[in-house]
Protein backbone atom coordinates (compact mmCIF):
# COMPACT_ATOMS: atom_id res chain seq x y z
CA UNK A 1 0.00 0.00 0.00
CA UNK A 2 2.68 1.88 0.64
CA UNK A 3 4.29 1.31 -2.20
CA UNK A 4 1.30 2.38 -4.15
CA UNK A 5 1.01 5.69 -2.58
CA UNK A 6 4.78 6.37 -3.09
CA UNK A 7 4.77 5.40 -7.11
CA UNK A 8 1.29 7.88 -7.04
CA UNK A 9 3.17 10.89 -5.63
CA UNK A 10 6.30 10.05 -8.06
CA UNK A 11 3.77 9.89 -10.93
CA UNK A 12 2.16 13.74 -10.12
CA UNK A 13 4.95 15.14 -9.71
CA UNK A 14 7.28 14.26 -12.29
CA UNK A 15 4.68 14.07 -15.04
CA UNK A 16 2.74 16.77 -13.52
CA UNK A 17 5.63 18.89 -14.17
CA UNK A 18 5.50 17.67 -17.14
CA UNK A 19 1.72 18.64 -18.05
CA UNK A 20 3.02 22.23 -17.03
CA UNK A 21 5.75 22.00 -19.65
CA UNK A 22 3.10 20.83 -22.02
CA UNK A 23 0.60 23.88 -21.04
CA UNK A 24 3.59 26.27 -21.50
CA UNK A 25 4.84 25.15 -24.83
CA UNK A 26 0.66 25.22 -25.68
CA UNK A 27 0.39 28.50 -24.65
CA UNK A 28 3.65 30.10 -26.67
CA UNK A 29 2.74 28.88 -29.81
CA UNK A 30 0.04 31.57 -30.81
CA UNK A 31 2.23 34.15 -29.50
CA UNK A 32 2.47 35.70 -25.80
CA UNK A 33 0.16 34.27 -23.44
CA UNK A 34 -2.22 36.78 -21.44
CA UNK A 35 -2.26 36.47 -17.54
CA UNK A 36 -5.57 34.91 -17.79
CA UNK A 37 -4.99 32.15 -20.31
CA UNK A 38 -1.73 31.71 -18.35
CA UNK A 39 -4.12 30.71 -15.30
CA UNK A 40 -6.73 29.09 -16.82
CA UNK A 41 -3.67 27.03 -18.36
CA UNK A 42 -2.42 26.23 -14.70
CA UNK A 43 -6.06 25.04 -13.57
CA UNK A 44 -6.35 22.87 -16.45
CA UNK A 45 -2.90 21.52 -15.62
CA UNK A 46 -4.36 20.90 -12.09
CA UNK A 47 -7.57 18.92 -13.64
CA UNK A 48 -5.11 16.36 -14.46
CA UNK A 49 -3.00 15.11 -11.47
CA UNK A 50 -5.38 12.82 -10.30
CA UNK A 51 -5.60 10.93 -13.41
CA UNK A 52 -1.67 10.80 -13.16
CA UNK A 53 -1.58 9.90 -9.62
CA UNK A 54 -3.72 6.45 -10.39
CA UNK A 55 -1.87 5.39 -13.35
CA UNK A 56 1.41 5.80 -11.46
CA UNK A 57 -0.37 3.60 -8.16
CA UNK A 58 -1.56 0.99 -10.81
CA UNK A 59 1.66 0.61 -12.30
CA UNK A 60 3.66 0.51 -9.30
CA UNK A 61 3.51 -2.61 -8.60
CA UNK A 62 5.08 -3.75 -11.82
CA UNK A 63 7.36 -1.57 -11.70
CA UNK A 64 8.92 -2.95 -8.78
CA UNK A 65 8.78 -6.68 -10.03
CA UNK A 66 11.64 -7.89 -12.22
CA UNK A 67 13.37 -5.92 -15.01
CA UNK A 68 10.85 -7.20 -17.83
CA UNK A 69 8.36 -6.27 -15.87
CA UNK A 70 9.39 -2.99 -14.95
CA UNK A 71 10.15 -2.17 -18.61
CA UNK A 72 7.10 -2.64 -19.56
CA UNK A 73 5.64 -1.18 -16.74
CA UNK A 74 7.91 2.05 -18.32
CA UNK A 75 6.24 1.88 -21.99
CA UNK A 76 2.87 1.55 -19.97
CA UNK A 77 3.44 4.46 -18.47
CA UNK A 78 4.74 6.16 -21.22
CA UNK A 79 1.80 5.36 -23.49
CA UNK A 80 -0.88 5.88 -20.66
CA UNK A 81 0.55 9.30 -19.44
CA UNK A 82 -1.26 11.43 -22.35
CA UNK A 83 -4.37 9.59 -22.32
CA UNK A 84 -4.45 9.55 -18.21
CA UNK A 85 -4.15 13.23 -18.15
CA UNK A 86 -5.58 14.55 -21.15
CA UNK A 87 -8.76 12.40 -19.83
CA UNK A 88 -8.65 13.38 -16.36
CA UNK A 89 -8.49 17.45 -17.62
CA UNK A 90 -11.42 17.04 -20.12
CA UNK A 91 -13.56 15.61 -17.04
CA UNK A 92 -12.75 18.34 -14.99
CA UNK A 93 -12.98 20.89 -17.34
CA UNK A 94 -16.59 19.39 -18.69
CA UNK A 95 -18.11 19.62 -14.97
CA UNK A 96 -16.56 23.49 -14.12
CA UNK A 97 -17.86 24.24 -17.71
CA UNK A 98 -20.91 22.39 -17.47
CA UNK A 99 -21.24 24.25 -13.90
CA UNK A 100 -21.00 27.50 -15.32
CA UNK A 101 -22.17 27.82 -18.67
CA UNK A 102 -24.32 24.67 -18.95
CA UNK A 103 -23.61 21.25 -20.95
CA UNK A 104 -23.42 22.60 -24.02
CA UNK A 105 -20.32 24.92 -22.72
CA UNK A 106 -19.19 22.20 -21.18
CA UNK A 107 -18.88 19.98 -24.19
CA UNK A 108 -17.36 22.99 -26.23
CA UNK A 109 -14.47 23.12 -23.50
CA UNK A 110 -13.94 19.70 -23.13
CA UNK A 111 -13.57 19.37 -27.15
CA UNK A 112 -11.04 22.34 -26.96
CA UNK A 113 -9.00 20.82 -24.65
CA UNK A 114 -9.04 17.12 -25.86
CA UNK A 115 -7.24 18.92 -29.35
CA UNK A 116 -4.97 21.40 -27.34
CA UNK A 117 -3.91 18.38 -24.66
CA UNK A 118 -3.32 15.57 -27.74
CA UNK A 119 -1.19 18.48 -29.75
CA UNK A 120 0.57 18.98 -26.61
CA UNK A 121 1.77 15.61 -26.15
CA UNK A 122 2.95 15.30 -29.51
CA UNK A 123 4.82 17.91 -29.20
CA UNK A 124 7.15 17.04 -25.70
CA UNK A 125 6.65 13.19 -26.73
CA UNK A 126 10.62 12.96 -25.88
CA UNK A 127 9.93 14.45 -22.24
CA UNK A 128 7.44 11.89 -21.73
CA UNK A 129 9.96 9.11 -22.85
CA UNK A 130 12.42 10.58 -19.89
CA UNK A 131 9.88 11.03 -17.65
CA UNK A 132 8.64 7.27 -17.56
CA UNK A 133 12.19 6.14 -17.77
CA UNK A 134 12.63 8.15 -14.59
CA UNK A 135 9.31 7.46 -12.90
CA UNK A 136 10.38 3.63 -13.13
CA UNK A 137 14.36 4.12 -11.65
CA UNK A 138 12.93 6.42 -8.92
CA UNK A 139 9.51 3.80 -8.02
CA UNK A 140 12.55 1.30 -7.64
CA UNK A 141 14.77 3.26 -5.01
CA UNK A 142 11.97 4.67 -2.96
CA UNK A 143 9.79 1.14 -2.83
CA UNK A 144 12.72 -1.02 -2.11
CA UNK A 145 11.92 -2.99 1.46
CA UNK A 146 14.19 -1.92 4.45
CA UNK A 147 17.38 -3.94 5.09
CA UNK A 148 17.03 -6.38 7.03
CA UNK A 149 13.12 -6.34 6.81
CA UNK A 150 11.01 -9.51 5.84
CA UNK A 151 8.04 -10.04 4.10
CA UNK A 152 6.08 -12.46 5.02
CA UNK A 153 2.96 -13.73 2.67
CA UNK A 154 -0.22 -13.25 3.49
CA UNK A 155 -2.61 -16.11 5.06
CA UNK A 156 -5.90 -16.64 3.52
CA UNK A 157 -8.37 -16.18 5.87
CA UNK A 158 -10.69 -19.05 6.30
Amino acid sequence: MRASRRGAVVSAVVFGALVVVAVAVGSTVEGKPTALEVSVGFIVASFSLPGLALLGAGLTSAARGTTGSAMSAGLAIGVGVPVAAVTSAIIGVFVAGSILGGFEAGTDLAGVILRLGVTAAERIWPLIVLGAAGWVILVRRLTRPLPGATVEPDTPVR
